[in-house]
């Protein structure tokens, strides 16, 4: 059983995401149960221990609230987003969470169903145009760090030394914006080996920052968009 809370600040929205989250389960998918709502995040702070999912069909949450009310659960819960700015995704990396996911408030019952399970398998989930707003941030702050006096070749040699399997998936999830401890959880392995990963990484891309490495990623064709 999924345990749901959904909180938006519209009565309308709240009823269309309870039923959307209610059609039957497929074979071996646990169902979902809607334990709380709330219209805003003060009004369902604290959580209910029991919560696996919040649902947060809001673009103007505050980012500092919802980690408040997050801190006592920190990681035990998945976090789903339902925006229609594609800027919110950027709003979400480094919370403390099991995993998250963003997804368009217009999304259809199969789409929000199979994100929830996705999240409850512990995956990633967001729509391209969402994730395109996140790697675009890394660019931005990519292009600051050249501005401001370090240079960069305009060609890039090609990996000395491909990726190793884990080290794509630890990459993959470096785009996708999560922490170290966060990957770590996805991953099943330590904090300290996540970090050993993420210096091999550079190492073999050639890169200083996470944004340079994500940037080199796209460039070299290893990270799924």
């Amino acid at each position: 059983m999924i345990h749901a809370v959904v909180i938006s600040p519209v009565l309308a929205v709240r009823a269309g995401v309870r039923a959307l989250l209610y059609p039957a389960p497929q074979h071996g998918d646990p169902p979902i149960e809607v334990i709380a709502e709330a219209a805003s995040l003060e009004e369902v702070d604290p959580l209910p221990e029991e919560t696996d999912l919040l649902v947060l069909a809001d673009d103007s949450f505050s980012t500092a609230a919802l980690r408040q009310l997050l801190l006592p659960l920190e990681g035990q819960v998945a976090l789903l987003v339902l925006a229609g700015d594609r800027e919110v995704i950027r709003k979400v990396p480094g919370l403390p969470l099991r995993t998250w996911g963003v997804l368009a408030l217009d999304s259809t019952e199969e789409e929000l169903y199979a994100a929830v399970q996705a999240l409850d398998q512990g995956m990633v989930v967001a729509s391209p145009v969402f994730m395109e707003a996140l790697l675009e941030q890394a660019d931005l702050a990519e292009a600051s760090i050249v501005q401001a006096g370090e240079t960069m070749s305009g060609l890039r040699e090609p990996l000395v030394e491909p990726l190793t399997e884990l080290e794509t998936q630890v990459l993959q999830y470096v785009a996708l914006g999560l922490a170290n401890k966060q990957i770590a959880v996805q991953l099943g392995i330590s904090e300290h080996t996540v970090k050993f990963h993420i210096s091999s990484i550079y190492a073999k891309l050639g890169a200083t920052s996470r944004t340079e490495a994500v940037r080199l990623g796209v460039q070299k064709g290893l990270i799924l968009l």
